[in-house]
């Protein structure tokens, strides 16, 4: 097994989650919500605060939702899926990077590079999980995927340590103050996401595509295949359902991860509190992750996701009732355990049901149905919140969501039995 953990191409390809979830907890579930409300959005009712948080997260997911299965096509079609990430993930950190600029009250330019970055930080992990079938053997998905999203958690967390001890100790850093520190960990978090791509885009190696297909053709192909590859999805019952399913309970992990330190100050727990709850969140997540690699393989990945979503249920519902800030802990560190699970055994349950040579066109889609559903989650959030001005109704109305989920998954046969062998084989024949 740990032979598997040091093959170049696999360390290289985890260590992108390494690199690009520093935006993932520093920003997005971090300092970006608390920021946005007590810096940018200063002097602003907590809810117009909230509305306006999940509305530039619902931007940010429908442009990647609408753009992924188009590049994913693309990137099949000439082989660049390594590129493609590259570009993506660079328009991530100059827009991360550029944050450092707006100052107090600029709530619109705050959010308007947020959504950038949130863009990049999404767009390149179309391919950067299309990248999983060429670095790993089909037998080995659930491991690789569980690594790369454990390493995503130390990696984020360890910065976000960093982060954190800057805007407590601002002075030891030769800083001003607590606000200068949050500014200058959105530098640190572009620079740290820009070092830690390099060793994907030198060491892994992907599957060529097709021969003398340039960029331009391949984009044709790509926008002409569109369609076929919605008809395609249809045909896969099991990769179809898996999808529907996705989509519903993904919306409400995301919208939980990026929602969820806004919820406690929107209820008036301290801004250091909720961030070191985070902070123990990344490092319980990171043997979790591991651990629920280790589950799939033993009792299946569809059985490992059902009792994440289980946990999240309670955990969601157990929230609309929280109150302290040990309770926001407890509540933190039970989702640690569940978070990185659900999340790595959906993107290795999925890479099984992928038809072979359609990993970056498949994956597009399985990223746009993730990203739809941070057009909804963060959506429902806003309009609850707004509409009856709490926000404990409006966290736990995603319950709704991970139920719904359950019940569709529970519908999707694995990968390998002999009904979905059937169902498979028809729809190659179709």
């Amino acid at each position: 097994m740990t032979r598997l953990y040091t093959r170049r191409p696999v360390l290289a390809w985890a260590l992108y989650d390494w690199a690009n979830s520093a935006f993932a907890t520093t920003v997005m579930a971090g300092f970006f919500p608390a920021f946005f409300q007590r810096f940018w959005s200063l002097g602003v009712d907590p809810t117009v605060s909230t509305s306006r948080l999940g509305l530039a997260n619902g931007l940010a997911g429908f442009v990647v939702a609408a753009l992924a299965p188009v590049l994913g096509a693309i990137a099949d079609r000439c082989g660049r899926r390594k590129r493609f990430l590259v570009a993506w993930s660079l328009i991530g950190v100059v827009g991360t990077a550029l944050l450092w600029f707006v100052e107090r009250g600029e709530w619109a330019w705050a959010a308007a590079l947020f959504v950038v970055g949130s863009i990049g930080f999404a767009a390149a992990n179309v391919f950067y999980d299309a990248l999983l079938l060429d670095v790993a053997a089909e037998a080995e998905f659930d491991r690789v995927s569980a690594f790369g999203y454990s390493l995503g958690y130390l990696g984020g967390g360890l910065l976000f340590a960093l982060n954190v001890l800057m805007t407590v100790k601002p002075g030891w850093f030769g800083l001003p103050d607590a606000a200068a520190a949050v500014r200058l960990s959105f530098v640190l978090v572009a620079a740290w996401w820009l070092v830690f791509l390099l060793p994907l885009a030198l060491q892994v190696r992907e599957r060529p595509g097709e021969a003398g297909v340039s960029f331009a053709a391949a984009t044709r192909l790509g926008l002409r295949e569109l369609a076929a590859t919605l008809r395609q999805v249809s045909r896969y019952r099991e990769l179809a359902l898996f999808l529907v399913a996705y989509w519903l309970y993904i919306d409400a992990v995301n919208t939980i991860i990026k929602m969820a330190v806004d919820y406690g100050v929107a209820l008036g727990l301290p801004t250091e509190s909720l961030l070191a709850a985070l902070l123990m969140t990344q490092f319980v997540a990171f043997p979790a992750a591991l651990a629920f690699g280790w589950l799939g393989d033993r009792i299946g990945a569809r059985r490992g996701i059902l009792a994440g979503i289980a946990v999240y249920t309670l955990a969601t519902l157990y929230a609309f009732f929280l109150d302290s800030v040990p309770e926001f802990f407890a509540l933190a560190a039970v989702i640690g355990l569940v978070q990185g699970g659900v999340q790595s055994l959906s993107r290795s349950f999925f890479g099984r049901l992928v038809p072979p040579g359609k990993g970056g066109e498949f994956f597009g889609f399985y990223n746009m149905m993730g990203k739809f559903a941070t057009v909804l989650g963060p959506l429902l959030v806003a309009v609850v919140a707004l509409t009856t001005g709490s926000s404990r109704a409006s966290i736990a109305s995603l319950a709704i969501l991970f139920v719904a989920g359950g019940l569709v998954l529970l519908l999707v046969r694995e990968p390998g039995t002999a009904a979905a062998g059937d169902a498979e084989a028809s729809a190659r024949e179709a």
